[in-house]
């Protein structure tokens, strides 16, 4: 196939475009190359690209293209409450913007990297694909909003399929240093200390950004008639954590260090678990190979390896918020997220 993966530059697209390249399939990536600079260790080789805002993509840049992954968002809750308004205008509109595009360019399939957040505060029992949507910030807002948008466009002609990821984890070279595991991994090798910012006590599923690449790779590749208008949560149903045994683990296995409570600790009204067994039932192809355990290793080692500094860690290199603050602060952004000067 060949396959355009929006936000192939991102956290999860540098890890993603290698493993379909390795699978005999053709990739052009769309960025908007807000993290460029954002790197921790070696890229892999870079794929031809359009450097283009996916809010400004037009239909002559889909012809050819037989399935779409669909990475590229404003990708965290804390970013997504520093202007709502774009968080919305990006993750959604331009969504169903580039979904419309791909679907009059003759494009089949369309995989969403939707999310689990749209679950928001929930129990503690799992939930499956059925379960109500209780979003609690307008990054989960937007993953609602892009489901709906994209289930009007299915039909005989495109294929959109919701990939509901769990919370990612794993070495990217594009580090993401405020998602939960990577943050208490890294504290916890600056500091010696796995510091919990919440009580630890909510529930998240979670799972490595390689798995959610093979997870990508199999939907692509599976039966259309399997994967259809079909919403699937991204993980494995064993993979569900309260944060607490999560800094438990990086305590465990990052020499000296010992879980510290900050002194502000909250509940974190995020609280929900995910069954992932539908995928695991009808996408035989997807074969999850990371724990949360094992991704903390990998971690560990990486940071060993690349000498991670606690700077890095809590500055504009990693922590995505941090990142785009200092791109506005410097006016290389406008208030709409948009490149003001020519990069």
């Amino acid at each position: 196939m060949k396959v355009l993966v929006t936000g192939h530059d991102g956290y999860i697209g540098r890890v993603l475009v290698p493993m379909f390249q390795a699978a005999d399939h053709e990739v052009v990536g769309l960025d908007s190359f807000l993290f460029e600079g954002c790197k921790f260790g070696p890229d892999h080789a870079d794929v031809p690209a359009f450097r283009v805002d996916v809010r400004d993509v037009e239909v002559e840049m889909l012809h050819g293209v037989d399935a779409v992954v669909h990475l590229a968002a404003i990708s965290n809750d804390p970013l997504g409450d520093l202007n709502p308004d774009c968080t919305i205008d990006i993750n959604y509109r331009a969504t169903a913007s580039l979904a419309e595009k791909a679907k009059e360019a003759g494009v089949q399939r369309f995989l969403y990297s939707s999310s689990c957040s749209l679950y928001g505060a929930s129990s503690d029992a799992p939930i499956d694909e059925s379960g109500e949507f209780n979003p609690v910030t307008p990054y989960g807002e937007s993953k609602v909003l892009s489901e709906q948008a994209l289930h009007a466009l299915a039909d005989d002609s495109f294929s959109p399929t919701y990939l509901r990821n769990a919370t990612a984890y794993g070495a990217s070279s594009r580090l993401r240093g405020d998602l939960v595991v990577n943050n208490l991994t890294g504290f916890a090798f600056t500091t010696g200390k796995v510091f919990l910012k919440s009580d630890g006590t909510s529930w998240r599923p979670l799972v490595h950004i390689e798995d959610i690449s093979r997870a990508f790779l199999a939907l692509a590749e599976a039966d259309r008639d399997l994967v259809h208008d079909e919403p699937f949560n991204v993980g494995m149903t064993t993979e569900n954590y309260q944060i607490r045994d999560v800094a438990l683990l990086v305590e465990e296995i990052v020499p000296g260090s010992a879980v510290t409570l900050s002194e502000e600790a909250f509940n974190d009204i995020r609280n929900y678990r995910v069954s992932c067994d539908k995928i695991a039932r009808l996408v035989p192809g997807f074969k999850p190979q990371w724990t949360v355990r094992r991704g903390i290793e990998q971690l560990y080692e990486q940071y060993t390896k690349y000498g991670l500094t606690l700077d890095q860690l809590e500055g504009d290199q990693f922590m995505r918020v941090k990142h785009i603050g200092g791109l506005l602060e410097s006016s290389q952004l406008d208030n709409d997220l948009r490149w003001s000067i020519s990069n």
